[in-house]
C-alpha cells in the first residue's frame, strides 16, 4: 500500500511539472507576440490640471493606443523636481518612447541626456525642443504673442492706454508670448505697462482671479487699466471674471489657446475680446503620426512642427 501510495504521489508531481512547464511555454510565446505587437511610450506632464494640456494628453494616448501602443500618463503637479524623477523612472524602465506635454526640456536636461544615451527617442508636444529629440509639435508661440500684442494694442486699445501682462514664463511656449510682447511694446509710446505678475500653476483660473482683484485696488479709478494681455486663456478667464464682479466692464482682456470657456465668454460680450486658437489636435497628430512611423522603422524629419494657429474675436 505504502508503495502504491509513493507512486501515486510521484505521479501527480511529474504531472504537475508537466503542465508548469506547458504553462511556461504558453505565456512565454503570449508575452513575445504582444511585446512585438505593443510598444510603451510614456506621457509626461507637470500641468495636467490646465484645460488645454489635458486635452492634448488624451488626444495623444488616444491616437497611440489606436494604434495599439501602451501609454503610461505621468502629471507631477507643477513639481518640475518630480518630474525630473519621473523621467528617470521612464529611462529606468526602459520605455520605447517618450513625450513631453508643455514643458520646457531645459528644465530636465540632464534627465533627458539620460534618455538619449538610453536610445530612447523623446518627443514634445507643445513644448520646447533641444538638441537629441525627435520632434516637438507646437504653435509658433512667437508669431502668436505678437499677432495677440498687436491686435489688442490696434484694433482694441487704439495705441494708447495702459496694460497689465498675465504670464508663466517657464513654459516654454508661454516665454516666446512674451518676447514677443516684450518687443511690440516698445513700438507703442502711448502704451504703458503697468505691471508683469507670474500667475501661478496649477490653479491658473483662481490664481489670476486673486491677482487682478490685488490689482483693482491699486488702480481703483475707472479707465486707471485700459487692457489685460494673458499669454494663455485660463488667466484671461480669471481676470475677466474679476473683472466683471468689479463692474470693471471697460477693462480689455485677450488670451492665447482657443479654450472652450475663453470662446463662449468671448461670444457672451464679456470682458474677453479676443484669443489665438491653437490647433492642439493638429500637434498631437504630428506627435503620434511621427511616432508611428518611427515604430515602423521609417526615417522621421527632426526638429519643431507648427500646427497653424486661428483668431477667434468678439463680433462687433
Amino acid at each position: 500500500m505504502k508503495k502504491f501510495m509513493a507512486f501515486v504521489l510521484t505521479l501527480m508531481l511529474m504531472l504537475s511539472f508537466a503542465a508548469c512547464g506547458n504553462s511556461t511555454a504558453t505565456n512565454n510565446g503570449g508575452d513575445d507576440k504582444a511585446k512585438n505587437a505593443t510598444k510603451k511610450v510614456s506621457i509626461l506632464t507637470p500641468y495636467l490640471s490646465s484645460v488645454t494640456t489635458n486635452q492634448m494628453v488624451e488626444s495623444l494616448k488616444a491616437g497611440l493606443e489606436a494604434n495599439k501602443i501602451a501609454v503610461t500618463v505621468v502629471d507631477t503637479k507643477g513639481d518640475f523636481a518630480q518630474l525630473a524623477s519621473r523621467i528617470e523612472d521612464v529611462v529606468s524602465s526602459k520605455a520605447d518612447a517618450m513625450i513631453l506635454v508643455s514643458t520646457d526640456p531645459n528644465q530636465v536636461k540632464t534627465q533627458l541626456q539620460g534618455a538619449f544615451d538610453a536610445k530612447i527617442p523623446v518627443f514634445g508636444c507643445d513644448s520646447g525642443y533641444i538638441d537629441g529629440m525627435m520632434v516637438n509639435a507646437t504653435s509658433d508661440n512667437y508669431a502668436m504673442g505678437e499677432m495677440m500684442a498687436k491686435y489688442l494694442f490696434e484694433d482694441l486699445m487704439g495705441k494708447k492706454g495702459t496694460v497689465i501682462a498675465l504670464t508663466h514664463r517657464p513654459h516654454p511656449g508661454v516665454a516666446k508670448r512674451c518676447e514677443a510682447f516684450d518687443k511690440l511694446i516698445k513700438n507703442y509710446p502711448d502704451i504703458k505697462l503697468i505691471t508683469e505678475q507670474h500667475i501661478a500653476v496649477p490653479g491658473p483660473i483662481e490664481n489670476s482671479r486673486k491677482v487682478m482683484e490685488n490689482l483693482m485696488l491699486s488702480n481703483s479709478g475707472k479707465g486707471s487699466i485700459t487692457a489685460v494681455w494673458a499669454a494663455w486663456d485660463e488667466p484671461a478667464i480669471g481676470a475677466a471674471q474679476a473683472l466683471k464682479d468689479a463692474g470693471r466692464t471697460e477693462v480689455i482682456v485677450t488670451g492665447v489657446d482657443g479654450n472652450s470657456q475663453a470662446v463662449e465668454m468671448i461670444n457672451q460680450g464679456t470682458n474677453l475680446k479676443a484669443t489665438a486658437a491653437q490647433n492642439f489636435n493638429g500637434m498631437t497628430k504630428i506627435v503620434v503620426d511621427d511616432m508611428v512611423k518611427m515604430f515602423a522603422g521609417e526615417q522621421i524629419t527632426k526638429g519643431e512642427k507648427y500646427a497653424p494657429a486661428t483668431l477667434i474675436k468678439a463680433s462687433k
